[in-house]
């Protein structure tokens, strides 16, 4: 590690590890981007979280308020620190008819600046620096230095399965797979102190079952520990009825909010996270949202969330989107079958290359294995893959290292951070590589 004297140890560590392995190639690949007519053998970036699918809608939208609507003095001032009472109003209203279809009371919304700074903060109150926070694979990477950067809390990957054939409805984990963790975890002299579950997931686009969901938070319950459900891309939902897609689906599983599983437990060591950045494509307003009935909980975050406020003229221009429902059931459905085609047409290339792939119900993902293209089933020859694949296509993914899974050659496609027709583009050329390999084989 490269000392630099002017830094304290924390900013020595900062300096030193970087945020995501992929973001030199993504930012070089932002500045190369494909467009049809001005840069047509330019990059795609397929590996960021961003839905770009509808952003005309809401940006059309945001322009008129802009021009109808005077600012309310509100917007100057100090407010509460858990986020202005008309915005959290307006959120649980939202949250209410559009994903909980459960009363939310908005006493109990702490609001922060993105989904990052809702999982740092929240995972600094629950757990103490040491003690581990366990999260099924794949799962987002950057979770680790979301809960480790300040926090310190140690992240522990819970590998459920191997191969994908083997989550092909949805996800697979059980308490046996938790009592593992458990005894694993303390064996080492650490605590289990918070699990977290994303549905639908990230990178794999499974939900999990309200069954799944009240047997999971009995135990957590009974051991007391705190599970955190983050339903951040909880409306970005695929039509698995469409014509093209609907053969992947043998089950019919619908998205249930946790916010339901909570309501009914009423449990201190339940809680929720949620951002607008994925459902509304609005990762820049920096928005996020975390929900609890555990009032100390809140009462703390109330306390500490000072440095994370979101701009009051951002929750004030967004409270007057969410409070018009009409409006955001028309964006939703549009958004919804845009993801659907997107999806569709992602998944049906890999179809027909013969790519294995976990049939997404919703989320942004297509989590698929190209594991046949690794001469080695080893991170070195996972990487090499990816490396090269983007050197000839221009096409970047987000590699499997940092999902803790135990198979190499798995990578995350991003499907609505281009319109579908670029998207088709790069699908293409993804075929046409593949193929390539293929025939010198």
């Amino acid at each position: 590690m490269k000392k630099i004297k002017s830094l304290s140890e924390r900013g020595q560590t900062a300096h030193n590890n970087v945020l995501r392995i992929d973001f030199e190639l993504f930012f070089e690949a932002s500045g190369n981007m494909y467009h049809k007519e001005t840069n047509p053998s330019g990059a795609f970036p397929l590996n960021t979280a961003e839905n770009k699918q509808s952003w005309h809608l809401l940006k059309e939208k945001l322009e008129m308020l802009s021009l109808e609507k005077s600012i309310p003095t509100w917007t100057a001032n100090y407010t509460s620190c858990l986020g202005d009472e008309v915005f959290r109003k307006a959120l649980a209203g939202f949250l209410e008819k559009f994903l909980t279809k459960c009363p939310i009371n908005p006493d109990h919304l702490g609001i922060s600046a993105g989904a990052t700074a809702i999982v740092e903060l929240s995972t600094w109150l629950l757990a103490n620096r040491g003690d581990v926070a366990v999260f099924p694979t794949p799962s987002y990477p950057v979770y680790k230095q979301d809960i480790g950067n300040k926090a310190g809390i140690e992240r522990y990957n819970l590998i459920t399965h191997h191969e994908i054939s083997e989550i092909s409805q949805q996800p697979s984990l059980k308490i046996k797979h938790l009592e593992k963790a458990k005894k694993d975890i303390e064996k080492q002299g650490k605590k289990f102190k918070i699990l977290v579950l994303t549905t639908p997931d990230n990178p794999t686009g499974l939900i999990y079952t309200k069954k799944q969901l009240n047997k999971i938070a009995d135990w957590c319950i009974n051991n007391h520990i705190h599970l955190i459900v983050n339903e951040i891309y909880g409306l970005s939902l695929i039509d698995t009825t469409h014509p093209k897609i609907k053969e992947d689906y043998k089950k019919s599983i619908g998205f249930v909010s946790f916010a339901q599983v909570m309501q009914a437990k009423k449990s201190p060591y339940l809680h929720l996270w949620y951002a607008l950045s994925k459902d509304l494509g609005i990762s820049g307003f920096r928005v996020g949202a975390v929900y609890s009935l555990n009032e100390p909980f809140i009462k703390a975050y109330d306390n500490l969330n000072a440095p994370h406020l979101v701009s009051n003229h951002t929750q004030w221009m967004l409270s007057e989107v969410l409070s018009d429902h009409h409006f955001m059931e028309k964006y939703i459905t549009h958004n919804q079958q845009a993801l659907t085609e997107s999806y569709a047409l992602v998944a049906n290339y890999l179809k027909q290359l013969k790519i294995p792939y976990v049939a997404s119900r919703g989320s942004l993902f297509v989590w698929a294995d190209f594991s046949e293209f690794l001469k080695k089933p080893t991170l070195k020859a996972e990487t090499k893959f990816w490396e090269k694949l983007y050197q000839n296509t221009g096409i970047l993914l987000t590699p499997g290292e940092g999902f803790g899974h135990s198979k190499k050659g798995l990578y995350r496609i991003v499907f609505p951070c281009f319109g579908i027709d670029d998207l088709e583009v790069a699908m293409k050329r993804v075929s046409t590589y593949i193929e390539k390999i293929r025939a010198k084989s």
